[in-house]
């Protein structure tokens, strides 16, 4: 059996989530703050990071390589990335643009969006010329076919519910201005595609309940 550690606040602990219910893995749940130096976590995730796994062979920690093994250890489920290997790497190549050149250039103005904190102004202003360019060079890439990769729901997909968001309510935040929207980059009817799917809908329920619960 596997179990997800993190928290359902975590984009990346959903996105696991997500693929783990979408391919219809069984897996359990286990509560593990961000950042811990408790040695029981650092020897699963090194960083102290979430999300990691337990499987019965050990521990596997950064989002991309759970998914990635649980698509190749799990074939008879439900497959997230194309046969085909240009098309998997397609996939692939938009996962590395919505997390690489979207979400972790925003993640640095998360203290100040989410979390009361302040971030400098030479961070929002590096963030204000960066991010731009990148969304242009995403949207060269993403479909929107009604999927992020065409037709098909794909592991892409998993990753663009949970991030594309924050990149929206992020620079909105900031700087008075959904950045993705300017753009051109219509999200909104796409989250909501994404977002109706049973799984999908488990997911935010779940993480919607994580923030009531006691510190």
């Amino acid at each position: 059996m596997i179990t997800l550690c993190g928290i359902p606040l975590s984009n990346y602990y959903n996105k696991v989530k997500l693929v783990l219910l979408e391919k219809g893995i069984p897996f359990t749940e286990e509560h593990v703050k961000t950042h811990s130096h408790d040695e029981a976590v650092l020897s699963c995730s090194p960083l102290g990071k979430v999300p990691f796994i337990k499987t019965p062979r050990g521990a596997l920690c950064e989002s991309q390589v759970i998914v990635e093994y649980l698509e190749a250890a799990y074939p008879d489920t439900p497959r997230l990335l194309p046969a085909d290997p240009f098309q998997a790497a397609k996939v692939r190549e938009l996962i590395t643009f919505v997390e690489l050149h979207l979400e972790l250039v925003v993640r640095e103005l998360y203290p100040e969006a989410f979390f009361g904190g302040q971030v400098s102004e030479g961070t929002k202003k590096r963030v204000a010329r960066v991010l731009p360019e990148n969304i242009a060079a995403f949207k060269r890439l993403a479909k929107f076919g009604p999927y992020l990769a065409g037709d098909t729901f794909t592991m892409a997909d998993c990753a663009g519910w949970v991030s594309l968001p924050l990149v929206a309510m992020t620079t909105k935040a900031i700087y008075g201005e959904d950045f993705l929207a300017t753009a051109g980059v219509d999200w909104k009817p796409y989250a909501k595609l994404i977002g109706e799917r049973p799984h999908a809908v488990k997911v935010a329920a779940d993480r919607k309940a994580d923030q009531t619960r006691p510190a």
